[in-house]
């Protein structure tokens, strides 16, 4: 077994040094304010009540902020037994004895790409035991070779006795931020001193962590093999920013909706489609631009590690090498407990479960009327046709109307906001005239009906930017055989929208009006003299008579009931 680095071992003791550095500065600073005013009533026989008040409360909270607490634990996902899972704890089983490292005590199954161990509980380290933590997505990731070289990067960390460290530089992070909290209430100048500590502890603890990472590196490679560690190390710093854009704009909108969608197997295809490729291939790249990294980084930079695995034993990787999600039994079972966390707690159990080829019917249909609805007040009916030479107007316009009132936003922002106003209004006109919405995790959202297939957000962008001409969007509406379907029209029902729900949006999540509204009233149409006589419904297609003088009324089809748009 590799011993322990030296300069690890050396850096771990000036982290211990400043760790009782900054108790004995935070008790050195409250009893000096306490000195004050015994030293005033002591030296001069009288004291200055405020300034007495002033140093008492001000040693009062400093004293109060630094007491041990008790490391109260909550679980961070639903954790695994090792009857249910034996494959994934034979795998771990295996690790622990390779690396002369005891089992941990329980393990966790998480929400996001991760794996890690600690120890938690108990009171100043008296009573801790160890854990570990594994993710979801992570399993999702990675092949069973390359996740047990990540779990010997993991025991690693025991070996070094960085869990013991980590657990008091952790409470004394959490002593130094509950200090800078409680003093920042009164507004104290006290807290200057403990900004600079607390500053200089994070550079000292988080370069001893980096080093401790390098360490645990060079042991997995030891024992299990450098290529299939640094394969999964890869593949994590891609997948774990793909994994935050999947999260926010792709399953939040759902749960926030009031369903539950399948989270691994989203996230599978999520990083298989269009826009999961791109944000994988961007996180990749930006991970292997070998930057220096900074100075308040708890890892290394990938591109650091991969050099420090060259020259050690490659180890070897099974032709036959499936997903580590293999290992777990019923994986979808686990899904909602893994969930539940960024759930209020009686919703984690309520929720329905919904398959990713319902969200765009049952979750994004709705939320595109409903955003309409606010749209509609400031917009005349229009049809699809017309788009061409009012997407720029109708997208500088609503992103203003539509901004909360309190929010200054920048003109860039308030033009993403009006592009997908207008886009949700394509989408929902064409929802309603009878087209299926396609809403698979990684690819745009695609709008399909008999002519063909349109991408709503990325038409009305293309227009907004002049990339699609007002004459090449009229003749894809003829192609599409979407003239005349109505946007930002009346519809005569009230759309159900059960929860607050953020938009899923191209390149940020917008959150819509919180409560649900009848939509608003008809906006009377100008007709003109020459007016065609019939034009077929934009929703059944039958043919619907057209008066030449309608007065400001609008007829409606005869066998859907719809409202029709009367050209102009």
């Amino acid at each position: 077994m590799k011993p322990r680095s030296p300069s690890v071992g050396l850096r771990a003791v000036l982290a211990l040094g400043l760790m009782i550095g900054f108790y004995a500065l935070a008790l050195g600073l409250a009893g000096a304010l306490l000195w004050v005013p015994y030293a005033e009533v002591t030296y001069t026989d009288r004291i200055h009540p405020k300034l007495a008040l002033a140093c008492i409360l001000g040693a009062g909270v400093i004293l109060w902020s630094i007491l041990p607490r008790r490391d109260r634990f909550e679980a961070p996902g639903p954790q695994l037994e090792p009857r249910r899972h034996p494959k994934l704890f034979e795998m771990i089983r295996g690790v622990a004895s390779a690396t002369k490292q005891e089992m941990p005590a329980e393990v966790y199954l998480v929400g996001d790409i991760n794996a890690w161990v600690a120890h938690r509980g108990g009171l100043m380290g008296r009573g801790a035991r160890g854990i570990m933590g594994l993710g979801l997505p992570l399993l999702q990731t990675l092949t069973v070779s390359e996740l047990r070289a990540v779990l010997a990067h993991e025991f690693g960390h025991y070996h070094g006795g960085d869990t013991k460290l980590g657990r008091f530089v952790y409470q004394t992070r959490t002593a130094i931020g509950r200090t800078l909290a409680n003093l920042g209430r009164h507004g104290s100048i006290l807290q200057l001193p403990f900004l600079w500590y607390g500053r200089l502890f994070l550079r000292v603890s988080h370069a001893v962590s980096r080093r401790q990472e390098l360490a645990a590196d060079q042991l997995a490679a030891h024992v299990v093999g450098a290529r299939p560690l640094a394969e999964g190390l890869k593949k994590i710093h891609a997948a774990g920013p793909a994994f935050g854009y999947y999260w926010s704009n792709e399953v939040a909108p759902v749960l926030h909706a009031g369903f539950v969608p399948p989270l691994a197997a989203g996230f599978q295809q999520f990083v298989a489609g269009e826009i999961g490729q791109k944000a994988v291939a961007a996180a990749r790249e930006h991970s292997l631009k070998g930057d220096a990294g900074d100075v308040f980084d708890t890892h290394p930079p990938l591109r650091e590690r991969l050099q420090a695995l060259e020259g050690c034993r490659p180890g070897d990787t099974p032709a036959a090498d499936p997903l580590a999600i293999t290992l777990l039994a019923d994986p979808q079972a686990l899904e909602r407990a893994v969930i539940a966390p960024a759930l209020p707690p009686a919703q984690g159990q309520q929720l329905p479960p919904i398959q990713w080829s319902e969200v765009g019917e049952r979750v994004y249909q709705p939320m595109w009327q409903k955003e309409t609805q606010g749209a509609a007040a400031h917009c005349s009916p229009m049809p699809v046709e017309a788009l061409g030479r009012q997407a720029s107007a109708l997208s500088e316009k609503l992103g203003a109307k539509l901004r909360p009132e309190w929010e200054a936003a920048p003109s860039e922002t308030r033009q993403l906001r009006g592009n997908w106003v207008v886009g949700a209004a394509l989408a929902a006109a064409l929802s309603q005239a009878g087209w299926i919405t396609e809403a698979q995790p990684g690819e745009p959202v695609m709008l399909k009906g008999p002519a063909g297939t349109i991408d709503p957000f990325g038409a009305v962008q293309a227009l907004v930017k002049g990339e699609m001409s007002a004459e090449a969007w009229v003749a894809e509406c003829g192609r599409l055989g979407i003239e005349g379907v109505e946007m930002f029209g009346a519809a005569p029902v009230e759309v159900p929208v059960p929860r607050q729900v953020v938009a899923r949006a191209p390149a940020a999540a917008v959150e819509a009006p919180r409560e649900p509204a009848r939509m608003p009233a008809p906006v009377p149409a100008v007709v003109s003299s020459t007016a065609p006589r019939t034009r077929r419904c934009w929703r059944c297609k039958e043919p619907v008579e057209l008066p030449a003088e309608s007065g400001g009324e609008r007829p409606r089809c005869a066998k859907c009931g719809t409202l029709q748009w009367v050209p102009a």
